[in-house]
């Protein structure tokens, strides 16, 4: 028999009547003999509510508080499921992140796991108990409650499975798997059997909000098998898994898109040592990522630099490069909030020739224009005008075969 994590995400355990389909499914696989690990989010909504009420208080929340505060989501959906799997006749017992030995750093928040120890829910495996921990949470090495930012259930899940030394980890979610592209943009996307961990990290990474791509880094680096499937259906969904041969065979895979980036260009730069040291680094003190970089050398020893930034971070960002482009003589500081990201994403790019061409070619058919371009290994992403996002996801993804059966 195998030792089967599981995670359900929010809407799975929204109510009480959801909760109860939740523990029937645990207690399927719980009699077919299995050892289960369940880790639950807070109920839907209930995250965002508590942090309402914490900014009715004041604008800026103490984090360490509001990590505690945060964390009662979990606890509330861990204690509730556990209270439904005794009364149906099954041995449960819930446990919260410092309890489960999941250890992280400080920051708050935005907390990274440094280390599972699960001997204790090791222990309770053993006396054949389903354990259900607390997702999004652990502690820190004072003992604080720490909160692992949005998405992290998923990481808490995979983390375990990692420390536990899984068979699989289940990922139950409202949708039913990882499609070609989004089928809500594309009515010719198709579910994917299974996805390697290269091509699952660049697709959560351009805003595919299927898996946190922490947990797709903790998958890859433990070599976790990740099944993502529907909590409200029982067919298989799509498993994240290691590259293997027949994956080469499709050349592109899927097709990713992003709305939540903003472009910053700053003209007529001084093209010297050191500048774009003090362009970027007051943007990375300020915790801000900056994912495109484009430089266009100009005449005279000047050049024109752009970047894009995270759309909610598009204000700050603009702010400081004002600043800097007076320290460094620049000419002036342009943004655009209204662009869109576009990706082709497949480990059969490492192998096969005219990716780009085809993907250049298939977005100047329909007069879209590229503002910028980045590649990888196995994806090829360029920006565009946000107005022709879901167009340019059709095309490319006819464009690669991805709406054949």
């Amino acid at each position: 028999m195998a030792l089967i994590v599981q995670k359900y995400g929010g809407t799975s355990v929204a109510n009480l009547d959801r909760i109860r389909k939740v523990a029937k499914r645990i207690i399927r696989v719980y009699s077919a003999g299995n050892d289960v690990v369940v880790v639950l989010s807070a109920m839907a909504g209930v995250t965002d509510g508590l942090i309402q009420l914490a900014h009715q208080i004041t604008n800026d929340p103490n984090r360490r508080e509001l990590d505690v505060l945060l964390a009662t989501g979990e606890q509330t959906t861990v204690s509730l499921l556990c209270i439904m799997l005794e009364s149906m006749g099954c041995p449960a017992i819930s446990l919260l992140g410092h309890q489960a030995e999941i250890v992280t750093d400080r920051a708050f928040g935005q907390a990274r796991i440094v280390g599972i120890h699960a001997t204790r829910i090791k222990e309770l495996l053993t006396r054949r108990k389903i354990v259900a921990v607390a997702g999004f949470q652990g502690r820190d090495q004072q003992g604080n409650i720490t909160t692992l930012g949005r998405g992290g259930s998923d990481t808490s899940a995979v983390a375990l499975a990692a420390a536990l030394k899984a068979d699989v980890c289940e990922i139950y979610t409202d949708v039913d798997g990882v499609y070609t592209t989004d089928p809500n943009l594309c009515k010719d996307a198709k579910k994917l059997h299974k996805i390697a961990y290269d091509e699952m990290l660049e697709m959560a990474s351009l805003g595919a909000k299927v898996l946190q791509i922490r947990s797709v880094e903790f998958a890859k680096k433990f070599n976790v098998p990740v099944h993502v499937r529907s909590s409200f259906k029982e067919e298989e969904g799509t498993m994240v898994v290691e590259e293997e041969e027949d994956m080469e065979r499709l050349v592109v895979s899927s097709v990713a898109y992003s709305k939540d980036e903003a472009r910053i260009t700053l003209t007529r730069v001084p093209d010297r040592p050191g500048v774009a040291s003090k362009i970027f680094t007051p943007v990375a003190d300020a915790g801000i990522v900056v994912d495109m970089i484009i430089q266009n050398t100009r005449k005279g020893g000047l050049t024109d630099l752009t970047f894009t930034v995270p759309k909610h971070d598009y204000p700050r960002a603009m702010a400081i490069q004002k600043e800097v482009a007076k320290s460094i003589g620049a000419e002036q500081v342009l943004g655009d909030e209204h662009i869109a990201k576009v990706s082709v994403i497949g480990v059969g790019m490492r192998s096969h020739s005219g990716v780009a061409a085809k993907t250049f070619s298939s977005l100047a058919n329909e007069n879209i224009n590229i503002m910028m371009i980045s590649t990888s290994e196995i994806k090829i992403s360029c920006v565009i005008e946000e107005k022709y996002t879901e167009l340019a996801v059709r095309v490319l993804h006819q464009a690669f075969g991805l709406d054949s059966p």
